[in-house]
């Protein structure tokens, strides 16, 4: 399953990290996603197909330039 995802979205995830929060902002897209916790700041890289597999929902998308 391929999701359309953008820099600046902010995405919750299946598992909680550490700190307890769900919620993960994206800052690097490529063969793997950079994700910043929202709570911590924490940055972490999942792989592509990790990040598919973990992924809940698309919380706030990011503004678009139209």
């Amino acid at each position: 399953m391929y999701v359309e995802i953008h820099l600046g979205d902010i995405v919750r995830l299946r598992k909680k990290h550490p700190c307890g929060s769900d919620e993960w902002e994206v800052v690097r897209l490529g063969a793997d996603i950079g994700l910043v916790c929202r709570g911590c700041r924490r940055r972490i890289l999942l792989p592509r197909g990790d990040f598919n597999k973990q992924l809940k929902a698309i919380i706030t998308p990011a503004p678009r330039p139209d």
